[in-house]
């Protein structure tokens, strides 16, 4: 009833001030407005507008219908706050947009994708938009590879990495950490195993020298690598061999033999 009371109050006397007239009309288009104290006046007022609905807004008794009414106004506010604000700005007055506070950043929450429109108080929880909350937002877009290639560089590659002159000596300290921790292991274990290690290969060397078998493979291996026989014969010759001589008095016996035979001339007839 109190709100009900002021609120007729209010048209009251704003009806006298018509009557009268000492209303002042606050001008539709920032842009008309040439005068830079009464920009800053007519931002003002917007501003305590702003915060008065804001305030009526959190009551969540008012009904939906109210709610979506009040968020609107709260919008269309805001907006207009920003058409005096870069009219301020154009006329050599503060820049209240890139400077200024960001006043009901907090109270009003933007749904991803929505060009700037908030809720206010209890419209956040309006049937269908406490849903826009919960969704994720969609996923950036995937870059193209020629995108992606803008980013690589020599640097992507690490080729010059060492030009600061830090990595280098990091590097080779570290490799001289390893190396002498891997030295200590080998030392260690040599140590540790080299009795077990001695006697094992002792037991797993086979003896080639008492074994037959060795002989053997070996040989036949020579026989395959050699197939024309040019290392030699296999066995003991227990015939003279003829050489090279013998050979070729004997062809030229056999030779004169058969010229013989054929002109009819007898071997113990004289020449």
């Amino acid at each position: 009833n109190a709100e009900k009371a002021m609120t007729t109050l209010a048209r009251w006397r704003a009806a006298k001030e018509t009557e009268t007239g000492k209303q002042e009309r606050r001008p539709y288009l920032a842009s008309e407005c040439r005068d830079l104290a009464q920009c800053e006046k007519w931002r003002v007022e917007i501003i305590r507008e702003i915060s008065k609905k804001v305030a009526q807004i959190q009551n969540a008794g008012l009904g939906e219908f109210r709610i979506r009414d009040l968020n609107d106004e709260i919008n269309k506010l805001l907006r207009e706050k920003r058409h005096w604000e870069n009219q301020i700005s154009d006329l050599g007055g503060p820049h209240y947009r890139r400077y200024g506070p960001r006043m009901f950043d907090a109270d009003g929450r933007e749904v991803p994708g929505n060009r700037g429109y908030k809720y206010f108080g209890a419209a956040k929880d309006l049937p269908g938009v406490r849903e826009l909350f919960e969704q994720e937002p969609p996923p950036p877009p995937k870059k193209t590879r020629a995108e992606l290639m803008k980013d690589i560089d020599a640097d992507y590659y690490g080729y010059r990495d060492d030009d600061d002159g830090i990595l280098l000596p990091l590097e080779e300290k570290a490799e001289k950490v390893a190396i002498q921790k891997a030295v200590e292991e080998w030392k260690q274990n040599r140590a540790k195993g080299s009795e077990a290690s001695s006697k094992k290969d002792e037991e797993d060397e086979p003896d080639i020298y008492g074994s037959d078998a060795y002989i053997t493979r070996d040989a036949e291996k020579e026989v395959r690598d050699d197939p024309m026989g040019l290392l030699g014969p296999r066995f003991t010759a227990h015939v003279p061999v003829p050489s090279q001589k013998d050979i070729e008095a004997a062809l030229l016996k056999k030779r004169k033999q058969e010229l013989m035979k054929k002109y009819g001339i007898d071997e113990d007839e004289p020449m």
